[in-house]
């Protein structure tokens, strides 16, 4: 409950503390992370009857002063901006602004500047600056994640803004957990080193402030003064500066580990196909915010079209989120034979007693009766997309590539599939993908004889595309050991896997990340293939561990964090990236990356 719990602790105290009709105002970035933690029902509980964005308020015009305005914004430059017109003509009786992460002092000036009605009453920073989709696991929701895929010789002004976007997330994780990090990061990546120290800067650069940022602005025709809220004597003149000390919490044994790797090191878990419930519903259909849109799979009611899948909210979901596909339909068989109970009960409504305890349990009647429509249509979806796409015989060989040798057999397997009429064109790519990560140094001959086959088969192909991966995430670049074949420990694992079979064909896959949390666990993480920012260093296991995946995170990797977290080996994981990739937001980053490299650099 860690990340869920320290944002809706935010937004709890946004909320509470200011009494009476409130409109929620919200950035592009700020809605998402509020709609995971917070339900619209919990929202009309704080009396929060509008829930606006922060660039329609500015076209607006229409007076509201019956309305408290509620912001939380990010800090950014055009956000400052909305403010700054809406200050100046103010359409709400009171504006409270809290904002997800440090202000600058000119963004505070310019506020004060701005506020000449004096409707502001406060000015807070509440360090909710992610997105906090699961227990163990958050995002960024980062629209420019491809920046990360381009070649060192490119160096556009939008990789900045992800290394910086990326340092503000991180930063507020450890400030909403109240702890400083020791950081590390992988080797062979430029990317992950640079917001290792951008990170370790601007932890170092902070000051004093345990509890979060509190000013309010009082503007008198003399002059404009910024205050500091202080409970005791009242209202104090701050000079507001950013000084470290905002990391300077309570000392605890061991401080928690920070380690940024890059999603190169890895790129087949996000290539395959998944089984388990949660990671198959994103693979198949999407999820964003934890929210699945339905409005494609045909006639289905307005209300449920777009449906909630969150582990907070619906228990069913929370037992069976990591469950294999076989499992999840005895799952909701059950679920619905229960249903059928419950509604043939409801029928038989004799008496007014009757009648009077129908209306007591209508409200969980109704939310059941959505529970069962609900996994039954995603069940019904993706079952039809396996049947029409063959993904049980593509994910076999999938997994086949991904966990087992086999050069010879792996290319007529690959070729055959190739040459099935069946077998659509992005998972054609994704196989010729995942054969050459594998196979890039034993077969060129055979590898090219793909590389042809796949562009006279799938015309939406783009030419050069698996060379870019393999030039971006090749095994010259990685730092892991992603198949299992360098090390004598992992060579006599996977052995005794072998040995041992697998529970599921579909689900043997294990992600790179598997490997690296046990490194952690085992205190065998090498230091030249991870090294410490600066001088630091660290004796004995830590306690806590935020492992951040520059280029974004997969669903079968969370799985792997809260299964670990629940195997009790006394340390509690923490998985973060820039965004929540599918096998299609990859292969779209990839894409973007190989564009821009071409027209900036011609190096592919």
């Amino acid at each position: 409950m860690v990340l869920v719990s320290a944002a809706r602790d935010y937004v709890n105290r946004m909320l509470q503390d200011i009494s009476g009709m409130k409109v929620l105002i919200l950035d592009s970035q700020t809605v998402s992370i509020v709609s995971v933690v917070y339900s619209q029902s919990e929202l009309l509980q704080k009396e929060v009857f509008l829930v606006e964005m922060v660039d329609s308020i500015s076209k607006s015009k229409e007076s509201m002063s019956h309305l408290k305005a509620v912001y939380f914004l990010r800090p950014t430059l055009e956000n400052i901006q909305h403010l700054r017109r809406q200050l100046a003509n103010p359409r709400f009786g009171e504006s409270h602004l809290f904002f997800s992460n440090m202000l600058k002092d000119t963004q505070i000036h310019i506020l004060a500047d701005s506020d000449e009605q004096e409707v502001v009453q406060q000015v807070q920073e509440y360090y909710a600056d992610f997105v906090a989709i699961d227990p163990y696991h958050f995002t960024l929701n980062i629209p420019s994640n491809h920046m990360y895929m381009l070649p060192a010789v490119v160096d556009p002004p939008g990789l900045q803004h992800l290394c910086d976007r990326i340092v503000d997330g991180i930063s507020a994780v450890f400030l909403a957990l109240k702890r400083r990090p020791v950081i590390r990061y992988q080797r062979t990546s430029d990317i992950a080193k640079r917001i290792a120290q951008e990170t370790s800067v601007k932890i170092c650069a902070l000051h004093v402030l345990s509890e979060p940022f509190i000013c309010s602005l009082k503007i008198t025709a003399v002059e404009k003064m910024i205050y500091l809220v202080n409970n005791s004597s009242g209202m104090q003149k701050l000079m507001y500066q950013q000084e470290s000390g905002l990391f300077d919490f309570r000392r605890t044994e061991m401080s928690p580990l920070l380690l940024i790797v890059d999603r190169r090191d890895d790129p087949v878990t996000p290539l395959l196909n998944q089984w388990t419930y949660q990671a198959m519903v994103h693979e198949l259909v999407g999820i964003h915010d934890n929210k699945v849109d339905l409005s494609s799979t045909g006639k289905l009611p307005k209300d449920q079209q777009e449906v909630v899948l969150s582990s907070e909210q619906d228990a069913f979901f929370k037992t069976n989120m990591y469950e294999n596909f076989g499992d999840i339909g005895m799952s909701i068989k059950r679920m619905v034979d229960d249903f059928q109970q419950v509604a043939k009960s409801n029928q038989n409504i004799q008496t007014i007693e009757d009648m009077a305890k129908f209306v007591d349990s209508y409200p969980e009647y109704r939310k059941m009766h959505g529970n069962v429509s609900k996994h039954v249509t995603l069940v019904t979806e993706m079952s039809k997309i396996v049947e029409e796409r063959r993904l049980m015989l593509v994910s076999e060989r999938e997994q086949d590539l991904a966990c087992n040798g086999g050069q010879v057999a792996a290319f007529e397997a690959v070729t055959n599939l190739l040459n099935n009429e069946s077998v659509s064109d992005i998972d054609r790519l994704r196989l010729v993908m995942l054969y050459a990560l594998r196979y890039e140094k034993e077969s060129p001959v055979q590898l090219m004889q793909l590389f042809n086959k796949l562009a006279s088969r799938s015309p939406k192909y783009k030419p050069g595309l698996v060379q870019f991966l393999l030039k971006q995430a090749g095994v010259d670049k990685r730092t892991g050991d992603l198949y299992g074949n360098r090390d004598l420990l992992n060579i006599a694992r996977n052995m005794a896997r072998g040995l041992k079979g697998v529970e599921n064909v579909y689900t043997q896959h294990q992600p790179l990340l598997f490997q690296t949390m046990e490194s952690i666990i085992k205190g065998r993480l090498r230091d030249v293939d991870y090294p410490f920012v600066g001088n630091h260093f660290q004796q004995g296991r830590p306690q806590d561990v935020v492992i951040f995946v520059v280029g974004g995170t997969t669903y079968e990797e969370s799985r792997s964090v809260a299964l670990q977290n629940a195997s009790n080996s006394g340390i509690r994981f923490i998985l973060g990236g820039s965004v929540v990739l599918n096998s299609k937001r990859f292969l779209k980053d990839l894409e973007e990356a190989q564009r821009i490299a071409k027209s900036s650099t011609n190096v592919v």
